[in-house]
């Protein structure tokens, strides 16, 4: 009985003249999840609104499945569309979608028309009086409440007729490519991934970097991460995942450097690299899914450390999370059973037994003068053998 989508949105709304933009890339990003469906579909905006029109058969929860992952959209309203063949035709039709969608009538209701087509016959507030009269009468259990309705349901008059009672919960946000783009410190645990989905819910396009340390790290590990990208990239669009050889790097900090500061010293040869990437890809920051006081390395003290060494601005999404929060989040966008595969990535393999955990910026940068002699030659080689690997979502 449904043909249609309506996309609701809600910040988009408040944009003034740039509306139009943000539900152009709206649009764009609807149909790249609609791709992934069974059928034909044609998203377009009318007056105001986005649709999503069947063209063919299609399966209802797949679709619907879709859309939730699409940023930007508030919610998704599953339409009837009705040819205008007079009032009389409209209020059969408006009592069978009653009839079929909701067995049992024990429910308030409202009728609210919205008349865009000018000519038609009856106002706003005639439709709304005679619906609500002819519904009452065909099914006398149910009951008007104008203020706080059970059911709410929505007859625009266009060039053809639109009925919809239902709104499905979207994920909200900003349509992805609106808020500029990032580059994303992408491990195999359970945080990364989620700090990716939440920037990306604020319009935000990511590239990840991903370091590598065979042999302490396997092949295993790296298709960890590449499966998570995969995954997140069907919320946040293709990714671009650059593989950087970590393991000469680490040796030479593990050689020259004290083991309680190897994690804080090697974040911060990190950060530089992903400066570099990001310069080079035109990001204007890097993400990291870093949250106060979880680790060692992410304490008040760690970060500042670690921050110190970035010129680009780094958005940490999930700073102020407690970690059930965060596993909670993996869970709903399907990241967390591949995030817990035992898979060792490169910053666990060598951490100190007793990592500083208020460490002095002096201190470690004195410290990192001892790899003076091979660390540049090391980073360089390091982004000179960057494996590049094109992440696109695929059931």
């Amino acid at each position: 009985m449904f043909h249609s989508f309506l996309i609701k949105y809600a910040e988009i709304g408040v944009k003034g003249k740039n509306r139009y933009l943000f539900e152009d890339a709206l649009v764009r990003q609807i149909n790249y999840a609609m791709k992934r469906c069974e059928g034909t579909f044609v998203v377009h905006k009318a007056s105001g609104r986005i649709y999503v029109d069947a063209k063919s058969e299609f399966d209802f929860d797949e679709v619907v499945g879709e859309l939730k992952t699409v940023f930007g959209v508030w919610g998704i309203c599953p339409v009837t569309v009705l040819e205008d063949k007079g009032f009389e035709q409209l209020s059969k039709d408006v009592i069978a979608y009653i009839d079929e969608n909701y067995p049992d009538k024990n429910f308030t209701f409202k009728v609210q028309a919205r008349r865009a087509r000018k000519n038609y016959p009856l106002d706003t507030m005639e439709i709304n009086a005679e619906l609500g009269g002819i519904l009452l009468d065909a099914f006398p259990e149910l009951s008007v409440d104008v203020h706080d309705p059970d059911v709410q349901l929505h007859v625009e008059i266009r060039e053809k007729i639109y009925v919809y009672s239902m709104i499905i919960p979207g994920p909200g946000g900003m349509p992805v490519g609106t808020g500029g783009k990032g580059m994303l410190l992408l491990s195999g645990g359970i945080d990364s991934p989620v700090a990716g989905y939440m920037i990306s819910k604020r319009g935000v396009t990511i590239d990840a970097v991903y370091f590598h340390a065979p042999p302490y790290t396997s092949e295993r590990a790296k298709q960890k991460v590449v499966d998570l990208a995969r995954l997140i990239s069907r919320y946040t669009g293709s990714i671009r995942l650059h593989v950087i050889n970590f393991t000469d790097i680490q040796l030479h900090i593990y050689e020259k450097c004290p083991h309680d500061e190897l994690t804080i010293i090697m974040r911060r040869i990190m950060m530089q690299i992903a400066e570099r990437l990001a310069n080079d890809s035109e990001c204007l920051g890097l993400i990291t899914g870093e949250s106060i006081g979880q680790v060692a390395s992410q304490t008040m003290a760690a970060i500042a450390v670690t921050n110190e060494v970035c010129t680009l601005p780094v958005y940490r999404p999930l700073i102020g999370m407690d970690k059930q929060e965060i596993v909670e989040i993996s869970e709903k966008i399907g990241t967390y059973e591949t995030s817990i595969l035992p898979y060792e990535d490169c910053c666990t393999i060598f951490v100190a037994k007793h990592p500083v955990t208020k460490p002095s910026l002096a201190v470690i940068k004195r410290h990192e003068q001892n790899l003076n002699d091979r660390i540049e030659e090391l980073v360089q080689t390091a982004l000179d053998t960057d494996e590049i690997v094109e992440v696109k979502y695929e059931k």
